[in-house]
């Protein structure tokens, strides 16, 4: 793999305005927020008033609640969040370890910025509208070049709620064969749980009503990604992205580093995956949480340590007969010194395994 050669991004603009409405909720008309009406940015003021004068609003707009739009308007677009490269061209976004609030506005997982020749690749678009927002203006400062892609790594809503905002500026929304039926199945109960933990005004704007596609790779220019759809692990859905120009291997949630694992899919497809990804030509992995970037075998240990405890606690429950409800409070007890948020998330992941594994 060739890594010495990085993309031009000499065309960085490090003034830009952009067009914002103000999005209130038609219930509460004090509820509002300011929403990016993203791909219409330009490099003046006067540009951006004369494209905002020109502009029906309603063909861009998708509040996604009981919403109305308040005023247009144009203002210098802010920094967004904080980007860090980790190899040429690649750009990582370390969310929070923490679960989503009013604070973090569901930022809470990593996203990936792959710069290529002629467009830009995405992985992962955040919780929320908002980080969507924010991480789009991110990668404006740092390129022009147009945004292809968002790939979604798997279904869960810290990872996905962020994509409407790529999809309004002409991203191809990319994912696993199942992400969009798992989109579907569970997007009531994401929004409505995401919307209560970030709060009304944060959320405000926040939908999931975008296409998915499949996709094999993406050519960049100079650079391709190398997309696949991994069997039940993680989740029902997991899709990882490897760059061949530097290596880098974007897990998504199938390795956590910081962060305790989540298990919402299978316990024996997940440990069957971390072995695969040993054997990849890959120079690094950026995990869905934690990093931002690490070496593989530094991914992979820990991520396989607390799986085999969680399997062994379960399967020495199951043969001494223990009822699920109590077992679930002791398994993989001996790991939670080493994850944050094992007591948010330790006993869930031990149901999954005590289902999974009673029925084999």
């Amino acid at each position: 793999m060739n890594s010495n050669s990085a993309p031009d991004l000499s065309g960085n603009r490090e003034q830009m305005f952009e067009i914002i409405i103000n999005l209130c909720l038609l219930s509460n008309p004090e509820i509002c927020r300011q929403q990016l009406l993203a791909g219409l940015e330009t490099p003046s003021e006067q540009r951006c008033v004369a494209v905002r004068d020109g502009l029906d609003i309603s063909l861009h707009f998708q509040a996604g609640h009981e919403a109305a739009i308040d005023a247009a308007t144009c203002r210098e677009m802010p920094a967004g969040l904080q980007l860090t490269e980790v190899a040429n061209g690649i750009f990582v976004h370390r969310g929070e370890i923490s679960q989503p609030s009013s604070a973090n506005l569901g930022d809470i997982s990593n996203s990936g910025v792959v710069i290529g020749e002629k467009s830009i690749a995405v992985i992962d678009a955040g919780g929320s509208r908002a980080v969507g927002e924010d991480l789009y203006r991110a990668i404006r400062k740092l390129s022009p070049l147009p945004v292809s892609h968002l790939v979604l790594t798997h279904v869960h809503p810290d990872h996905v709620f962020g994509a409407a905002v790529f999809a309004e500026a002409g991203a191809e929304i990319v994912g696993h064969p199942n992400l969009f039926r798992a989109l579907r199945e569970r997007e009531e109960t994401y929004l409505r749980t995401f919307g209560t933990a970030i709060g009304e005004a944060g959320f405000l704007g926040t939908h999931a009503d975008f296409a998915v596609g499949q996709v094999s790779e993406i050519d960049l220019g100079g650079r391709k990604l190398v997309l696949k759809a991994w069997p039940l692990a993680h989740s029902s859905s997991d899709l990882t992205a490897l760059d061949d120009l530097t290596g880098t291997l974007f897990a998504g949630d199938l390795i956590f580093e910081g962060h305790v694992p989540v298990l919402d899919g299978s316990l024996k497809g997940w440990k069957g995956i971390l072995g695969e990804f040993e054997t990849m030509a890959a120079d690094r992995v950026v995990p869905g949480h934690g990093g931002p970037a690490l070496p593989v075998a530094d991914g992979v240990a820990p991520m396989r340590s607390y799986l085999l405890a969680l399997e062994d606690d379960t399967r020495k429950a199951l043969d001494a007969g223990e009822r699920m409800s109590s077992a679930v409070t002791r398994i993989a007890l001996e790991q939670a010194p080493f994850w944050d948020l094992f007591d948010a998330y330790n006993a869930r992941n031990a149901t999954v395994a005590f289902t999974e594994l009673e029925w084999e």
